[in-house]
């Protein structure tokens, strides 16, 4: 009995001392890059203080990236069009916008709309190549603060970032290092350049690529898509203010998208609703991609029995951060008044049937293809329950070299049902 127990904390032991080794891991990752932001970063500046003060023209990114790989032929990541990129990254990042961005990080603890349009207005007026706005500018306000960052001489960068900004040098790093700036991978920050995005929406998506993991490969996706200007900018179509208490009604109100973009194979523009639920339930990672990471899937048809009738709900959702059922309801149609009365039938059924004392009331989520605004605003001002009106559109599928980016059915499926057994515990 003994060797039993001998064994059995032997092992305990030994997965403790594994999820220490995986934890140590991931930290020492993304130690590592942070530390290869920062490089990237001081070497931008010292190529653009260079370029100012010597008037050195074009070949100069040439000249180096030749001459470094002279002298270091084992490194990588100095190519001539690397260079570029790391003389951008310091452009568009001088220590005043990355101070900044920090106070933005405060601002957004717990973003709302409001908060999230707000902060990226005064951000975006920072253009690329352009000093920030006053009410941003945080360092002396001197001739060209962006090629006043890092010193003349390679040995001598630290010291001159110092008496420039007059900060000791480990608080000009912590600055970096402690900003959003340096919680992505060098590659997403590739695309956030490229895009030529303004600085609060290039904010923003490096919020979302940190919060929910994205690839830089997903991260190209969601800016060709203007994830921003479809969950930040558009007009949204709800009743949430008047049907549920803050902060619920302004995180949904967040959260929801005009319009959805679905990635389903072999789906044409005119398909019915049962062939875009059984597109969406058969790539039910692509479909949690675009509707958020913070939703799990529950069922899709489920079944009701109300009376002596049978009803049956296109999709129920579950959201996390809401700790709110979603209920779904797709139309291959434009939005139509008793689309709602159908939609606020299911969320009664579904408070009634599946929501536990624990969990906030039920959210609708209506998905037409087109709405008429006005039409639909009318239309949910006679509801008591949450409802949002949105459009969808359909678009090709993701790649199979992306698949690996998303999560599994099977880690959707472990998800929910953790969520389940949890949520069982409670009552």
């Amino acid at each position: 009995m003994k060797k039993n127990t001998d064994r059995k904390e032997f092992d305990e032991y030994i997965q403790a001392i594994s999820m220490e080794i995986d934890q140590a891991q991931v930290k020492l990752v993304s130690a590592a890059n942070v530390q290869m932001l920062l490089h990237y970063w001081k070497i931008g500046h010292f190529i653009l203080f260079n370029q100012k003060q010597l008037g050195w023209g074009s070949k100069f990114i040439e000249r180096t990236s030749e001459a470094l790989r002279k002298l270091h032929p084992e490194k990588k990541g100095y190519s001539p069009r690397n260079l570029k990129y790391m003389r951008q990254f310091a452009k568009l990042y001088p220590t005043g916008i990355v101070e900044q961005l920090i106070r933005a990080d405060q601002e957004l603890e717990k973003p709302t709309l409001e908060k999230v349009l707000s902060v990226t207005d005064i951000l975006n007026e920072y253009t690329f190549g352009q000093e920030a706005p006053a009410q941003i500018q945080t360092t002396n306000n001197e001739e060209n603060i962006i090629t006043q960052e890092l010193p003349a001489q390679m040995g001598g960068v630290c010291k001159a970032l110092a008496t420039i900004t007059q900060h000791p040098i480990p608080q000009i790093e912590n600055c970096f290092i402690c900003s959003p700036v340096s919680q992505i991978n060098w590659a997403s920050h590739i695309a956030l350049l490229d895009s030529k995005l303004p600085l609060g929406s290039r904010y923003w998506y490096m919020k979302q690529s940190v919060e929910f993991g994205w690839s830089s490969a997903i991260l190209k996706i969601q800016i060709e898509r203007n994830l921003f200007q479809r969950q930040i900018e558009s007009r949204k179509v709800n009743n949430f203010t008047a049907t549920l208490p803050k902060p619920q009604s302004d995180l949904a109100n967040y959260l929801l998208k005009d319009p959805y973009i679905f990635d389903l194979a072999g789906v044409k523009e005119r398909a019915d609703e049962r062939d875009i639920e059984e597109q969406l339930v058969g790539h039910v990672t692509k479909y949690l991609l675009e509707m958020g990471n913070s939703f799990a899937f529950v069922a899709r048809q489920k079944h009701f029995q109300i009376g002596d009738s049978d009803f049956y709900a296109d999709l129920i959702l579950y959201n996390i951060k809401l700790h709110a059922f979603v209920v779904v309801e797709l139309k291959a149609t434009p939005f139509k008044p008793e689309y709602a009365g159908q939609l606020n039938f299911y969320i009664n059924v579904v408070d009634d049937k599946l929501r536990g004392e624990n969990d906030n009331k039920t959210i609708g989520l209506l998905l037409c293809k087109g709405k008429d605004e006005i039409l639909a605003q009318y239309a949910l001002s006679g509801y008591n329950q949450p409802i949002g009106v949105s459009d969808y559109q359909l678009s090709k599928a993701i790649p199979e070299n992306l698949k690996s980016a998303l999560p599994t059915i099977e880690e959707v499926e472990e998800e929910l049902t953790q969520l389940l057994e949890n949520k069982a515990g409670e009552l």
